[in-house]
């Protein structure tokens, strides 16, 4: 069975959106890209800085509640429904809540063949582009860059401080073709 899905998770600032677009210059096939941001702004304005919905704290800290997690199973039923009606998918996330988000998602992608990619980033190097891009709270790539990987499992992983996107891409391409 070819791969239905390619779950890119990484920190913060880390390149995982410019790895989704070359993957989607690079793939033959047309690749849907949504990503944690995309459910993110979808949400009610009300949902951002809420109590059962996502906060951001000055320092990057990001706080879920209740409600935000009840709204993110949804979407992620909903990315699964996608693959599983013949759209093949690259998902950009954050494990925020580590081995247990791999976990929620394993269990709404179960019976696709997904293919798990860690893009890591030395805290530092993205914290560099969090400050040049100037679009997000400081502070939150330095904090996510290696706690969002523990527990996780791989098929591949690539490192964006070693190499540019598209050979990130390449790369997760030709793992797609073995």
């Amino acid at each position: 069975m070819a791969t239905q899905v390619i779950v890119l998770n990484g920190g913060s600032s880390s390149g995982k959106s410019g790895i989704s677009r070359c993957l989607q210059g690079v793939l033959p096939e047309p690749w849907l890209a949504v990503g944690v941001d995309t459910l993110i702004e979808a949400m009610p304005a009300s949902m951002r800085e809420s109590d059962g919905g996502i906060g951001f704290a000055a320092d990057g800290g990001v706080s879920v509640g209740t409600r935000f997690r009840a709204l993110e199973a949804a979407w992620i039923a909903g990315v699964a429904a996608m693959a599983r009606a013949g759209a093949q998918v690259i998902v950009d996330e954050v494990f925020l809540g580590r081995a247990e988000s791999q976990r929620r998602w394993e269990q709404a992608l179960a019976g696709l063949e997904v293919l798990w990619v860690g893009v890591r980033c030395p805290a530092e190097v993205a914290a560099g582009r969090e400050l040049a891009r100037g679009d997000r709270i400081r502070g939150m790539a330095e904090s996510q860059a290696e706690p969002v990987h523990q527990g996780v499992r791989y098929d591949l992983e690539v490192d964006t401080s070693r190499a540019e996107s598209l050979d990130c891409a390449l790369k997760i391409a030709a793992q797609l073709a073995r």
